[in-house]
């Protein structure tokens, strides 16, 4: 078993040419199935199925494995039978139609509402770079702005008369947004002092010098900001995340939230129905007669 996989991973290297790091990452997953095999007295790949496959997915997922690896695993396991079924050693797979267990899905970091408005609501200098930083901070949590939507914004996709904005998001899909009154206001302080640095192009977001600034710039600052005002790690996609999980738990309205995030499959949305039922359940813990009881009790 091990000269076929030494074949196999030669096939990699010379005839593939998989890089370095892809060659080690598959022999690494592909040692621990012949480990396995040789625990459990398989003398041959041919002899390997697809029960004891899945036995081995379930104890690496018990051993802390995570869903991410372990798909990784049997994409390696695939790609050995392929090889081995194409070369007369074996005819079949027992990787065919397994699938790694189900990861949990982390729920993305949010502030909550007092905290959003501490880090927006503090003193803000009359200079450039804290009136772009402030119009930056109000526009994501305003409009839930990707990082890179706000990077590429010009002046012709803003309309402050009418607070919109339209951005040019995934897949070049362009969708219209609301501009909040907080965040029209941050932006008509911002660009008088914008037209100073003689930017060369439309660019909403500039440096001193006028050039655009870009997403690693724009995430220092977030962070700066988050830092100064809260003591904490903040990220632009943090903000994105806020202005989602507070609308939907103000207006319940799941289909506007979609569209106004630009998502192109619900599902990629619900995850802020989770964000909204753990902010109930926090509610429901620290005010519920009931609940109160149970927790004084124990």
């Amino acid at each position: 078993m091990e000269r076929q996989l030494d074949a196999y991973c030669e096939h990699l290297r010379s005839e593939r040419q998989v890089s370095p790091h892809t060659l080690q990452a598959y022999r690494r997953d592909l040692d621990k199935v012949l480990v396995f095999c040789t625990k459990e007295q398989i003398g041959s790949w041919s002899a390997l199925d697809i029960q004891r496959l899945r036995r081995l997915i379930a104890r690496l997922h018990q051993q802390g494995q995570s869903s991410r690896s372990l798909a990784r695993l049997l994409s390696a396991v695939r790609g050995l039978y392929q090889y081995l079924n194409r070369e007369g050693l074996c005819n079949h797979d027992p990787a065919s139609g397994l699938a790694p267990p189900k990861g949990e899905r982390r729920l993305p970091k949010t502030l909550d509402t007092d905290r959003a408005l501490q880090l927006l609501d503090g003193g803000v200098e009359d200079d450039f770079i804290a009136r772009r930083d402030q119009a930056i901070l109000e526009l994501f949590y305003s409009s839930g702005l990707r990082l890179s939507e706000l990077t590429g914004l010009d002046l012709e996709q803003l309309d402050l008369a009418d607070g919109l904005v339209q951005v040019h998001g995934k897949g070049s899909k362009t969708r219209v947004l609301p501009i909040g009154r907080k965040a029209r206001e941050a932006l008509q302080n911002w660009l008088p002092l914008r037209a100073l640095s003689n930017p060369p192009d439309d660019a909403v977001f500039v440096s001193q010098q006028g050039r655009r600034l870009g997403p690693r710039a724009i995430q220092l600052r977030v962070k700066a900001a988050g830092e100064r005002e809260l003591g904490q790690n903040l990220h632009p996609h943090m903000l994105r995340h806020s202005f989602a999980s507070h609308l939907l738990e103000s207006s319940q309205d799941l289909r506007a939230v979609q569209e106004l995030l630009g998502h192109s499959d619900i599902k990629t949305t619900q995850i802020y129905t989770h964000l909204d039922f753990q902010h109930l359940a926090t509610v429901y813990d620290s005010a519920h007669p009931r609940a109160k009881r149970s927790k004084d009790s124990e």
